[in-house]
């Protein structure tokens, strides 16, 4: 059985997104929003608890459900809970709750599941008989859909990087078996830091997720429509290449500051979906250039196997505008998240990482550029750190005397790093920037932040770099005149 949901042409004001705030704030406790003293909407009804979790606050409400800020007493953390509203009433629409409670069980068969840095953790789901809800990780910030207005755009480069991570997190999500089916800006949780600046991104709301490997019911033609692929309208099968359409859609979304595709009713929207193209990205925004267009509109084609055939293929050509410079960069010399995470695959030391290692470490390592000359450890320095060439290379000299060139995925100062005691910690030579370097670095104090899952791999790492220096010394001791 295949249940049909009507699609939301997504043209309403923005619904509330569990795991944030509203784009603006709600009003202050006892002052109502005109201003005069007296009960909110934000103080009425609010339960004091929710399971065992204590409210603080509504975040914001839906067609089926309330969100609510609440607090775990116990391991002393804010959560977003979303409870859905009562279903079980003799007036409600059952076919319309027969939509709800998919909905509810498709995000509830998640929880504990999504461990990635850039997906809202569903962690916990209580099937309550009269109004089920679930535990969501809290976010403070706000959706993307906060930057889709002229007035409120992000930089380009800003734009690609957040598409990136998105691309990345649907990656890791997909390789689960899910497809999420509706990708638009407000289920893009913005992270925010203290200044207001927007730091990382988050995927949430997978109610209308489809599950490649459940055996029950999956509810079909879900999704917001502006934001749809044709396949998708159809009621078709879908496959990655769905969503990849809808992040093209969002990001043509936060350039332009207008959808790709725009009508007063749903019918002329489909026909726009259906057999118009998007307009031209150039002109529309200063710096949009040739290379940013079509990315964008490659992963917007009407045919999936037109747009890139995977996560991965649009990820790189997303972290290719950057690398680049095929997208304006409002700081030249800042070494971005996306190429962080590529130049990390590339490297052997980390090929035994997972993605989810991978971007601890592109948050907690500190990333730097180096230029020609740098004196990266001088002889006599007590080690403290330890570096892994991601890009460039760097030459060693004892006694004035070149005896290395160290090239890309080399580790550097690692002997130093891991002595015993302050005698051996003490560099024996002097190593200097020979080509303009980006490396990533670590110190114990960084290294001991990382899950414990993520240092066994480095002590892995270092095990590995280890032996094939005993090798080649060993090589250099018993065949000399090879080595030479």
């Amino acid at each position: 059985m295949i249940f049909a949901m009507p699609v939301d042409p997504d043209m309403s004001p923005e619904k509330p997104t569990p795991g944030r705030p509203e784009s603006s704030p709600p009003p202050a406790a006892g002052v109502t929003p005109n201003g005069n003293s007296g009960a909110t909407r934000d103080t009425l009804d609010l339960p004091a608890y929710i399971g065992k979790y204590k409210v603080l606050r509504r975040l914001g409400e839906g067609a089926t459900s309330d969100v609510f800020l609440a607090l775990d007493e116990f391991h002393a953390a804010e959560v977003a809970i979303k409870r859905m509203r009562s279903w079980g009433s003799a007036s409600a629409d059952n076919r319309q709750n027969d939509y709800l409670r998919h909905f509810y069980t498709a995000e509830a068969s998640l929880a504990g599941r999504l461990q990635h840095p850039n997906v809202v953790q569903i962690l916990d789901a209580v099937p309550d008989p009269a109004s089920p809800y679930l535990v969501m990780e809290y976010v403070a910030g706000v959706t993307l859909k906060h930057f889709c207005r002229s007035d409120r755009l992000l930089p380009l480069d800003q734009i690609v990087e957040l598409g990136f991570k998105c691309a990345m997190a649907l990656s890791y999500v997909f390789r689960l078996g899910l497809i999420h089916r509706d990708i638009k800006p407000a289920n893009l949780l913005a992270v925010l830091d203290a200044q207001g600046q927007v730091t990382d991104v988050k995927v949430s709301d997978f109610g209308s997720a489809l599950n490649l490997h459940a055996e029950s019911t999956q509810v079909q033609r879900v999704g917001s429509l502006a934001y749809m692929p044709p396949e998708q309208i159809d009621g078709g099968d879908v496959d990655c290449r769905a969503d990849i359409y809808a992040l093209g859609a969002v990001l043509y979304h936060l350039v332009a500051g207008r959808p790709p595709f725009d009508a007063p009713n749903q019918m002329a929207l489909m026909h726009q979906i259906y057999h118009q193209a998007p307009a031209p990205l150039q002109g529309q925004r200063g710096g949009v250039t040739a290379e940013l267009e079509a990315v964008i509109l490659n992963a917007l084609a009407k045919h999936p196997q037109e747009r890139y055939a995977d996560w991965e293929s649009f990820g790189r050509a997303l972290s290719a505008l950057v690398v680049n410079q095929q997208v304006p960069l409002a700081r030249l010399y800042e070494v971005k998240d996306s190429e962080r995470f590529n130049r990390l695959r590339e490297l052997e030391f980390f090929a035994d990482f997972g993605d989810v290692e991978l971007w601890e470490v592109v948050h907690r390592a500190r990333w730097q550029r180096f230029p020609e000359g740098h004196a990266l450890y001088k002889r006599g320095q007590e080690g403290n750190t330890f570096h892994i060439i991601a890009q460039g290379a760097v030459e060693v000299f004892r006694e004035g005397t070149r005896v290395a060139t160290l090239g890309k995925g080399t580790s550097v100062g690692e002997m130093a790093y891991l002595a015993p005691n302050p005698d051996l910690r003490r560099h024996s030579a002097d190593v200097r920037v020979s080509q303009i370097c980006t490396t990533i670095s670590f110190t114990p104090e960084s290294l001991g932040q990382l899950s414990p899952e993520c240092q066994h791999r480095f002590d892995r790492g270092f095990i590995q770099v280890l032996v094939r220096r005993l090798h080649a010394a060993h090589e250099t001791l018993a065949h000399p005149r090879r080595i030479l």
